[in-house]
């Protein structure tokens, strides 16, 4: 069996998908959306990078990332897509958003069930 750096991978450049290094629109994020999600259908390892993105919002990688959590297996995920390039200070962004995605995704329901409870209070 070759080694896994032998194996293709597809590389997605969300600079080059958005056209701009500021990703802070949803809509924006859904071009990466569509993008990542044709490549998770062909069965690859996936690379997507955040070279040239000068800033990130939660609103976007919820998009761009975020919904791919409903469309696809957590562990399939893991295996197949990794994030290169990205600054330090928007890991953490990039963590709280799949965290957020995977429990939302789990249980749609007692996850709005929950924020309405305490947006009602």
């Amino acid at each position: 069996m070759a080694p896994d750096n032998d194996i293709e991978k597809i590389k997605l450049e969300v600079y080059s998908i958005t056209g701009d290094s500021f990703c802070i629109a949803a809509e924006d994020g859904e071009k990466v959306f569509m993008q990542l999600k044709k490549a998770m259908d062909k069965k690859m390892p996936i690379n997507l990078s955040f070279l040239n993105i000068e800033m990130l919002t939660a609103a976007f990688l919820n998009t761009a990332i975020g919904k791919i959590y409903d469309n696809f297996d957590e562990n399939e995920i893991k295996f197949r897509l990794s994030v290169s390039d990205i600054k330090d200070e928007d890991k953490l962004l990039l963590k709280r958003v799949v965290d957020t995605a995977k429990a939302y995704y789990k249980n749609p329901c007692q996850f709005e069930d929950s924020i309405n409870k305490i947006m009602a209070s």
